[in-house]
């Protein structure tokens, strides 16, 4: 099992740019596929980005060409870089983990057995 645990959150102007991190602990880190998840008051939380192991990268329309999640296996760490940010990106963002071998796509919550408890972004107009 992995524990995961998110920083980088914080207030920013919409145009500004924003770089979280997931830290993870655990014997199978390298072994998982991640993703991260947004959650903004009052919604359900949303798929943003997901990397495999394997280091494929696949992201939700929404954030394309503005997000970009990359891994560091040397680190134990995943992190998210957000450009352009706009007010509506403003969530508590989430980092999962999910071994391989999932039937479930990568953009579904159910692909994930491992979550970490998140981290608030705010985006000013």
């Amino acid at each position: 099992q992995v524990q995961l645990v998110e920083s980088g959150g914080g207030l920013v102007q919409a145009g500004g740019s924003l770089r979280l991190s997931c830290a993870a602990s655990g014997r199978t880190f390298s072994s998982n596929a991640m993703g991260w998840f947004r959650q903004a008051p009052g919604k359900e939380r949303e798929f943003v980005a997901h990397i495999t192991w394997r280091g494929n990268t696949y992201y939700s329309d929404s954030v394309k060409g503005r997000f970009t999640i990359s891994r560091d296996n040397a680190k134990n760490t995943v992190y998210l870089q957000m450009n352009s940010l706009k007010p509506e990106d403003t969530a508590v963002y989430t980092c999962a983990a999910g071994a391989s071998g999932s039937s479930y796509p990568y953009f579904a919550k159910g692909r994930y057995d491992n979550w970490g408890q998140g981290t608030q972004v705010t985006v000013s107009s």
